[in-house]
């Protein structure tokens, strides 16, 4: 068998051949086996306007990789005594409500962060918004569920949101507190961070990058601050490959850290043990994936005979990976900046099957191809919408769509009128362009994922627009948003017309007869 060193070497020369394949600027990558650090590197640019070159230091957002970590905060307080996992969530956190009265009830923490509430992702709610956790919390009974509680996996960040406001009931410290003074001191991880505005004025840190239609482009950051970004317990966390190696030496040491025990060895497993099945057709044919399941904050497969646990992370501009193969003592994380790439994925897999000697997959050669057809299959699916389209005005003048329109969960829709055509702004924070589309039927164009998303208009009895509807959450029906007077009835200065005495005339029609048309004027 092949030392560690020498297949050390040939990773660092697969990993500068693989970033040139999949044009992507940089990544860092770091390797734990048995508490030995292996590799810990950078590869390719930061930054390249500036050609800054990618150190072990360098700070990017590993997104849900996060998860994990909001995962340990929980297993930290029932180690402690606080938290336990079956009980419900409603004892700890007496203001939850959901759509669903029995999942209100009966949702427990280990529900929380296994994806098995019912609830679907409705990512839009946080995305599109600055609302506070407790806002979001206060909106959650709005949103549709779309399964029963424990039926099936259904990936969702909104549950993340919450077992991280169970933490802040529990502690009486914020997420991000509890988190820094019980997992990211205790573990040496002083970079890493919860706020990408933190994350800018470091003096060492990834840009975000996309590549479409062949071109690389630098986008903006996902503006996340902390304790103010509502869905921070599912994805803030700012790390670097050389401190996360000190997160993978916990897991792969039995809830050990510098010999000392961290986490205790039962919760940490019940962290890595099957708690939902996923059904995972594309995995077990791609990625040769047997048996997926999710645990506490990390996905689960057999892979090559090997229990694989990781977790992925995307945001805009970066795509991470951070996986375990305990029974080998072997961790890898891998970061990037290079939104929606497979790269993390092909470089951790070759990793694990040249350390492991495991039957060899040509990752490259099998997921860029793949990949390459996703986006062509996206280019035929908008090529067929547009075919679709009928020669068909809308029943109103554009100005007659103009607006503000709010459903109680996702808040409100503004629809405007620009010097370029028209837009709609979800909570004064997203931003589509609107094009009309056929019909009272619009398009509104989602840039920053290059996504379309078909908007209906519809008229109240009188003909007026009154409702727009839209498909945010694939997995329920669409969100219908209802139109709101106009903001000038709430305007003191407008109103102040309508001030002044007024006399009411009551008229009363006389019991005695049916027939009578005694009045009464006062």
């Amino acid at each position: 068998m092949q030392s560690d060193t020498f297949v050390v070497e040939q990773i660092r020369e697969f990993i500068k051949d693989s970033l040139a394949l999949w044009k992507v600027p940089g990544v860092a990558v770091a390797v734990v086996r048995n508490g030995e650090i292996l590799l810990s590197e950078g590869f390719g640019l930061r930054n390249v306007e500036s050609q800054l070159p990618v150190t072990p230091q360098t700070l990017f957002p590993i997104a849900s990789c996060t998860k994990a970590f909001t995962a340990m905060s929980l297993g930290l307080l029932v180690d402690a005594g606080k938290l336990a996992w079956d009980k419900p969530v409603k004892e700890y956190l007496p203001a939850l409500k959901l759509h669903d009265p029995f999942a209100t009830e009966r949702i427990t923490p280990r529900d929380l962060i296994t994806h098995r509430s019912g609830l679907p992702r409705h990512d839009l709610i946080w995305y599109g918004s600055n609302f506070s956790r407790q806002e979001i919390l206060k909106r959650l009974r709005y949103l549709e569920f779309s399964e029963d509680l424990r039926v099936r996996f259904q990936y969702n960040n909104l549950m993340f949101m919450t077992a991280g406001l169970v933490v802040s009931e529990l502690t009486g410290m914020s997420w991000e507190r509890y988190t820094q003074e019980n997992i990211l001191n205790r573990l040496g991880m002083q970079r890493t961070n919860f706020s990408t505005v933190t994350t800018q004025k470091s003096d060492d840190f990834a840009l975000p990058y996309l590549e479409r239609d062949g071109a690389v482009k630098q986008v903006p950051f996902y503006e996340n601050d902390g304790e103010h970004d509502a869905v921070g317990p599912a994805g803030n966390i700012i790390s670097c490959v050389e401190e996360m190696a000190h997160w993978l030496g916990v897991h792969t040491s039995g809830g050990l850290f510098t010999d000392e025990r961290f986490i205790s060895a039962p919760n940490l497993h019940e962290m890595h043990k099957p708690q939902v099945v996923i059904e995972d057709e594309f995995g077990r044919i791609h990625f040769n994936f047997v048996l997926s399941s999710y645990g506490l904050g990390w996905f689960l497969h057999g892979y090559k005979g090997q229990i694989l646990s990781e977790h992925g992370g995307n945001l805009d501009g970066f795509s991470s990976l951070t996986s375990v193969i305990a029974q080998s003592g072997l961790g890898i994380v891998v970061l990037c900046n290079g939104n929606g790439t497979a790269l993390p994925s092909v470089i951790t897999y070759t990793i694990y099957d040249r350390l492991l000697g495991l039957e060899p997959t040509d990752w490259n050669a099998l997921l860029k191809p793949l990949w390459d057809t996703f986006r062509s299959a996206e280019k035929q699916g908008q090529a067929r919408t547009a075919a679709a389209r009928v020669e068909a005005s809308p029943s109103h003048p554009l100005a007659d769509y103009v607006g503000d329109y709010e459903h109680p969960g996702y808040g409100v829709m503004a629809v405007r009128q620009t010097a370029d055509g028209m837009e709609m702004v979800l909570n004064d924070k997203l931003t589509l362009a609107l094009t009309h589309y056929h019909y009272d039927y619009f398009e509104a164009y989602f840039a920053t994922f290059d996504q379309r998303i078909m908007v209906m208009f519809t008229t109240d009895p009188k003909g007026k627009i009154s409702q727009l509807s839209m498909q945010m959450e694939p997995a329920v029906k669409d969100i219908v948003f209802t139109r709101l007077p106009d903001k000038k009835l709430q305007d003191p200065a407008f109103l102040q017309q309508f001030v002044g005495v007024y006399e009411y005339l009551q008229l009363r029609i006389c019991s005695c007869d049916s027939r009578c048309n005694a009045k009464r004027t006062t």
